[in-house]
């Protein structure tokens, strides 16, 4: 019987997820009828493969059994587990019980002996002749050593087990391998509008080009840019979304379409698409992935509106329906009639603009709301184009119920937006994390902190200032292996409201042109630069799996430690979670880290102080926000102080 086998989603409808490279531990409950040994493995395989890898599985107490085996290969994988009696180790360990009480043992190791033959016709070459041996060693009656002889038992173990009884669990399982990016990454996100050198001037992809060091330089993985398509004139918004736009309005890129084209297309002042390519090009040279935004939605002007107008929904009096979140009404934006009669045509269409950025050099897609599109239509893009383009990386932009954040990533994105921005005390942000981390969400759900976006300024960063930024950050990049930050709003601690209440930005870059001075003194660019440098030397914190919190005497103070993978590189986070007041407290450390030391060395890697901590008690700690928002603490078992 093969039962309870982990991970499973949904009794195998869904893939787990891995990346390139990394483990994937299997464990199943594996039990037969009557007292017989059983014996258990993991057949796995990359997608198109027909010969089945194999991990013995090992017991873990109570039939449970366990295996573990690595991903190698971009793309689809499948694993199941396969058990059978044992009857050689069945016989081996009644032959001991039977020695031990002094019973005749011939026909036991006549029995023995045959065992060993029929694994001696399984096997090939040098063991199958050390088999044949063993068996006629065995079937003499004497020579009881010969069956108690390791060598025996590490044969029988190597060689292909008889299979006429094996059982094969009910199905196969399947793994979504991807590239290290969908786990660990940092992104970057600005509008290319904004990346004017000079005041009152509109941005191109060639001043985007020149922004790529100082991307670069604060250490991201991935330059996210809003969507860069022509914008519609019907319905224009103006500034801070007033809906009476004027002359020289730029109105925002979420109203894709105009008559220089649409999904496809470059608008015309940020440049052409040799200009993107170039970009593109360029980014690559500097360590960067150009993040595209896709949003299926169109303006009033979108040759689509005209050459379309069955794939979008039309009301009684004949207009065709605009987008709304009520009372909230988006007049500059059609949504798509997914539903429509001719959806296929339509569904088609819309996944060719993928296949149509992927040909100009992207592979990193941030996607607009899609919680608002169909389940179906997302599992039939997404297969259909990792299908060809493996590489790909999908974020869900998806401030939405959870079980509907989750469906999406059961559906193929890699990546997706969370509730983090809204977590702000310790016993919330410990709750969110246990459930990312230490539930089953954690094997297809892989979650990206931000703490901003265009939509989003929290009341935490309105009322915090530059110290709520500060500390955010170290939340985001250090919680989770995968945040970004929409800047330069970020970094400057732009964190002006529309109005008190609301999580708009004043001067909101999605209505308008900003000039950014990205040299200011008030910049936490060096800070940035510094948190992504520790994150890329530590491999504890290019995971989320390992994450557990530690005990505070203060819940002013969120501590938590992680390691890499393998256990090793422990690291150390405390965070000072008041952006005002100096906060105090004892931290107690995990019980292993590290194991049998009353004393360890501990390095801040954001200041490089050194401290040495009691690693049996608890340990003071002391934060001023004035000074340094947290302690990103390593951990070198190694090193013993000399005073």
């Amino acid at each position: 019987m093969i039962e309870n086998v982990t991970p499973e989603i949904d009794a195998g409808r869904f893939p787990i997820k891995r990346v390139l490279g990394e483990s994937v531990r299997v464990e199943a409950d594996v039990f037969a009828d009557g007292h017989d040994v059983v014996a258990a493995r993991v057949l796995h395989r990359p997608a198109g493969d027909k010969d089945w890898r194999q991990a013995p599985m090992r017991p873990l107490g109570n039939d449970r059994w366990w295996a573990a085996f690595h991903v190698d290969q971009l793309g689809g994988h499948h694993y199941t587990v396969q058990a059978w009696v044992d009857h050689f180790q069945t016989w081996l360990r009644d032959l001991r019980s039977r020695l031990e009480a002094g019973q005749d043992l011939s026909v036991d190791l006549r029995i023995g002996a045959a065992l060993v033959g029929e694994a001696a016709d399984r096997a090939r070459g040098e063991a199958a002749a050390q088999l044949k041996q063993f068996a006629r060693q065995l079937a003499t009656g004497g020579g009881v050593e010969h069956a108690l002889e390791p060598r025996l038992a590490e044969l029988m173990q190597q060689q292909p087990p008889d299979q006429r009884f094996a059982t094969d669990y009910e199905r196969e399982l399947a793994i979504s391998v991807d590239p290290e990016l969908a786990r660990f990454s940092a992104w970057y996100e600005m509008f290319p509008r904004s990346a004017a050198v000079e005041p009152g001037q509109h941005g191109t992809l060639r001043d985007v080009e020149r922004q790529l060091p100082y991307v670069a330089g604060m250490g991201f993985d991935i330059l996210y840019l809003p969507p860069i398509h022509p914008i519609g004139s019907q319905y224009r918004k103006g500034p801070n979304n007033n809906v009476a736009a004027v002359a020289g309005d730029v109105g925002s890129p979420w109203a894709i379409g105009g008559t220089e084209g649409g999904h496809k297309a470059v608008h015309p002042k940020l440049g052409t698409l040799a200009d993107f390519r170039h970009l593109v090009a360029e980014a690559d040279r500097h360590g960067l992935k150009v993040a595209l935004d896709i949003a299926f939605q169109a303006s009033p002007d979108h040759p689509y509106v005209k050459d379309h107008p069955e794939w979008f929904q039309h009301r009684p009096d004949g207009t065709i329906q605009y987008a709304e979140n009520p009372p909230k009404r988006y007049q500059d934006i059609y949504p798509f009639d997914f539903n429509c009669a001719d959806w296929r045509e339509l569904w088609r269409e819309l996944c060719g603009i993928f296949e149509f950025w992927v040909e100009q050099g992207v592979s990193v897609f941030r996607v607009d709301n899609p919680h608002t599109k169909p389940f179906q239509f997302w599992e039939w893009t997404i297969g259909c184009l990792k299908a060809k383009h493996p590489e790909l990386i999908f974020l869900a932009e998806a401030f939405t119920r959870p079980k509907l954040m989750y469906r999406l990533a059961k559906l193929g994105f890699n990546q997706s937006y969370t509730y983090f921005a809204w977590r702000d005390t310790a016993s919330e942000l410990r709750e969110y994390m246990t459930e990312l981390t230490r539930r089953e969400a954690s094997q297809f759900f892989r979650p990206s902190f931000w703490p901003n976006t265009p939509d989003i300024l929290t009341e935490a960063l309105q009322v915090g200032g530059r110290n709520a930024n500060a500390l955010r950050l170290v939340l985001a990049a250090t919680l989770t292996a995968s945040y970004g930050i929409f800047g330069p709003a970020f970094e400057l601690a732009d964190n002006r409201p529309l109005s008190v209440g609301r999580e708009d930005y004043l001067d909101s870059e999605k209505y308008q042109v900003r000039h950014w001075d990205r040299q200011a003194p008030r910049s936490l660019r060096h800070l940035i630069a510094r948190v992504n440098r520790i994150r890329r030397e530590h491999p504890a914190l290019q995971q989320d799996r390992t994450l557990r919190f530690l005990a505070t005497d203060n819940e002013r103070l969120l501590a938590y430690a992680k390691t890499a993978a393998d256990g090793s590189d422990p690291m150390i986070i405390v965070v000072n979670l008041d952006p005002r007041w100096r906060q105090s407290g004892w931290v107690e450390l995990p019980a292993q880290t590290p194991p049998g030391r009353p004393e360890v060395l501990v390095r801040d890697e954001l200041n490089s102080d050194l401290y040495v901590w009691n690693s049996v008690r608890w340990n003071y700690i002391e934060l001023d926000p004035a000074n340094s928002p947290a302690h990103i603490l390593s951990v070198d078992a190694r090193l013993r102080p000399e005073n």
